[in-house]
């Protein structure tokens, strides 16, 4: 059995790392208050351009006029993966580049064994696990997480789009988790480009005969760009909400195991100072009646 100084220092330090952990989980639970209500508020812009622009789109006789729709044989592609620049959010990481190692053994293997696979990495963690599984990572965005605004994500997006245009990539893959709530993560993996359009009208608007101006094409020409800058925009809050909610839940979990490790160490403590005062009695009292015999 360990003695008592010993399991008195572990007591000291489990409640200091509980008080790490205690403050973690504040911190998280505040930024994942502001993250929550960015991802919660851009949603439904989001989905409405979208529905917009597959209305618009799906009512067009050439759909493939745009250079950003124009489906290609995916010889070249590029996968985005999203983590975080920081741990201590349990499988939040793991769970995602997992996906991403998946998709690219299942989906993309063939390109992956002929070299024309390649990963662009916006976090830290995510990187170390594919480095880690020799995956080729050929660029990251590390910094975006640090100051996420719509502004940087778009110069990202409007990279992206280039190098699409210029056939550099013929397909290029999101993945990344979304929040559901601060419990729930849902590893997420999505066509980026190209755009994917719907080629039936959606039976909400089918029986409008709109008048566009300008044209449709123009519209949808004007769309597309954006569309993806929010799409991109999107799944970085959606990430970074379902980070923060990761943390959380994890930091939760960690106070609570380090209340519970404390609990039981105090009790092993109690339980050896209680042998140690009972031997020291009975070494009194045998002495005693060694002295008196």
């Amino acid at each position: 059995m360990a003695s008592l100084k010993e399991i008195r220092t572990r007591i000291s330090s489990v409640k200091t790392t509980r008080q790490v952990t205690s403050a973690m989980k504040m911190v998280s639970a505040a930024k994942l208050k502001k993250a929550q209500d960015a991802i919660l508020q851009i949603r439904p812009y989001a989905d409405k351009l979208h529905e917009i622009l597959s209305s618009i789109s799906s009512s067009l006789e050439n759909s493939d006029e745009s250079v950003y729709t124009q489906q290609r044989e995916p010889e070249k592609v590029l996968i985005i993966l999203v983590s975080s620049n920081r741990g201590l959010c349990g499988a939040f990481n793991t769970n995602i580049a997992k996906t991403a190692y998946e998709l690219a053994l299942t989906k993309y293997n063939r390109q992956l064994k002929s070299g024309q696979l390649g990963f662009l990495i916006v976090g830290k963690q995510g990187e170390k696990y594919l480095k880690l599984k020799k995956m080729p990572v050929v660029g990251q965005a590390n910094d975006l997480l640090d100051l996420l605004t719509f502004e940087q994500t778009s110069k990202l997006a409007t990279n992206l789009m280039a190098d699409f245009e210029e056939q550099k990539y013929d397909r290029v893959e999101l993945v990344y988790n979304e929040f559901k709530n601060a419990a729930v993560q849902i590893p997420t993996a999505e066509q980026f480009l190209p755009v994917a359009m719907q080629n039936e009208e959606d039976e909400s608007t089918s029986h409008f005969d709109f008048i566009y101006e300008p044209t449709k094409e123009q519209i949808v020409e004007e769309l597309i760009p954006r569309s993806l800058k929010i799409q991109l925009y999107r799944a970085l809050l959606d990430s970074n909400a379902a980070e923060q909610g990761a943390r959380m839940t994890a930091m939760h979990k960690a106070t609570d195991n380090a209340t519970d490790l404390i609990k039981d160490l105090t009790l092993t403590f109690n339980k050896a100072r209680q042998a140690a005062i009972t031997n020291e009695i009975l070494e009194v009292t045998n002495g005693a009646e060694a002295l008196n015999g």
